[in-house]
Order: C-alpha cells, then structure tokens, then sequence
C-alpha cells in the first residue's frame, strides 16, 4: 500500500522560508503526476502546486513565485521549497497525486507563519 510521509513544516517569520518533503512508500512518482495541496482553517484543501511525470510544473496563482516544486524519482520523494513566506500560508500541507487519491492523503505537516 503507497503511503505518503510529509515533514519540513514548522514556524517562519514572514518572509522566510521552509522546504517540505514527502516520501512515497513505493515507486509511484515515476506514475503519478504529483501535487502539494494545502487546508486552511476553515477553508477546503487546494492544490498550490503539481508536477508531472514528464516535469511540467504548475503554480496557484497565490503562491507563483515563492514556492518551487521539484521530484526526485529515484528517491521517491517530491519537495516543495517556500520562499518569501506571509501569514497566508498557514496550513496544514499535504501531498498527494494529481488529481488527488483519497487512499493517499497523509498527515500533512503543518506551515505556521507568525512574527
């Protein structure tokens, strides 16, 4: 069963920044094009960023920027670099496939972003 482990998160100041990771308990990053989805609280979980297996890379607009995608297939892992954090990005981040898996979402790893 694929398992996804996100960690990196923790508190920034405003305009710092955080690298996330996730690993993938088997190979499905050379299957799965991949995203890093975020849930406020009180709001739904959206897709910040997605790369495919073919290393197309997209951004929501609210992140476009700042924060940097990448997928290391042989390690079986996928990153996200926060940069020029804002309180706005508070969240618990997860990763998952795109378009998401209900059988994947993990714990998330939660981004406080806080003077």
């Amino acid at each position: 069963q694929v398992q996804l482990v996100e960690s990196g998160g923790g508190l920034a100041q405003p305009g710092g920044s955080l690298r996330l990771s996730c690993a993938a308990s088997r190979s499905i990053l050379s299957i799965y094009d991949m995203g890093w989805y975020r849930q406020a609280p009180g709001k739904q979980r959206a897709l910040v960023a997605s790369i495919t297996t073919r290393n197309i890379i997209n951004y929501a607009d609210s992140v476009k920027g700042r924060f940097f995608i990448s997928r290391d297939s042989a390690e079986n892992m996928v990153y996200l670099q926060m940069n020029s954090l804002r309180p706005e990005d508070t969240a618990v981040y997860y990763c998952n496939t795109v378009p998401s898996s209900r059988y994947y979402w993990g714990q998330g790893t939660q981004v406080t972003v806080s003077s």
